[in-house]
């Protein structure tokens, strides 16, 4: 029997539905919640998941200030206008499109922003209170993997899930969100990676398997359980040329095949992605609320 295909799209749009009733309500005290972003030089990826952002803010009632910045932009600027969206009280949240042009210090800019503003859950402040368990913005995908579990109604207590991937946008962060004493929490949590003896000995053994190591097929149907839930959150492009434009599409995991032994998984696309944008919104609103003293 197939698994049932876990519909990010859905989900996303569900939340969004939720945060558009909570700005309305914001709207009617003043407040309308503020999103700053930078995008630095032509990137067609980042350019084309920035106007996704814009759409999105749009869509939900978001004040949204876009800056569009040449390739050539000094690091010196690029801070200043940071410290700029730092201290403007209309912006609530803070993104810094990556990757930077290659002069510019990633990490030098993402600690420049206010880890009150920090929407993308990037911060080390943020990111060590989220290992701690303290209250802070996580990280937009991590974050919507676990919503997207929650919203299926898997329940990860006392489960054991295994991580295929860790980097520290989503591999480390899930991980650390999955062990945490809360809803969404309480597994028992494997995190394997590309020095991983045996990977298939590791993830035969999870009741859910994240994957996110950002190779195709890293996760084949010989390494499920039966009736494992399976979230995959890569995104790799592979040459196809029965397609117009020469490439599709495709995850981490051998979907057609595994989708025949797990119970529930994720399709590429369809699946995490439309969740990364969608926290983004959600740490936004929060933020806002936050700024105004509202819980």
């Amino acid at each position: 029997m197939s698994a049932k295909i876990i519909d990010g799209k859905q989900v996303a749009v569900d939340i969004r539905a939720e945060l558009k009733s909570e700005v309305a309500k914001l709207a009617e005290k003043g407040i309308v919640p503020g999103l700053g972003v930078i995008l630095v030089g032509e990137d067609p990826a980042s350019k084309s998941y920035v106007s996704a952002k814009e759409r999105a803010c749009g869509e939900i009632g978001i004040f949204s200030d876009d800056h569009r910045l040449p390739v050539e932009t000094k690091q010196e600027e690029l801070l200043a206008l940071v410290e700029r969206m730092n201290k403007d009280p209309k912006i609530n949240g803070i993104l810094v499109q990556l990757p930077l042009p290659k002069h510019i210090d990633e990490s030098a800019v993402l600690l420049a922003i206010d880890p009150d503003k920090d929407v993308d859950g990037f911060h080390p402040m943020n990111v060590g209170k989220m290992v701690v368990g303290e209250k802070a913005f996580l990280p937009c995908t991590p974050h919507g993997v676990i919503q997207l579990l929650k919203r299926s109604g898997v329940n990860t207590c006392g489960k054991h899930v295994v991580v295929v991937g860790r980097s520290n946008i989503v591999g480390k962060p899930v991980a650390n969100m999955l062990i945490q004493k809360q809803e969404g929490g309480n597994a028992t949590v494997t995190l394997c990676h590309t020095r991983t003896k045996d990977l298939g000995y590791h993830t035969r053994q999870a009741d859910i398997i994240i994957a996110a190591s950002g190779c195709p097929n890293t996760v084949t149907a010989d390494m499920v359980k039966e009736g494992a839930v399976v979230i995959d959150v890569g995104v790799n492009r592979v040459e196809d040329a029965t397609r117009e434009r020469g490439y599709r599409l495709v995850g981490d995991v051998d979907f057609e095949a595994v989708k025949e032994k797990a119970s529930l998984i994720t399709p590429v696309p369809g699946g995490v992605g439309p969740m990364t944008i969608t926290m983004l919104l959600y740490n936004t609103v929060e933020s806002a609320k936050r700024a105004n003293g509202i819980d």
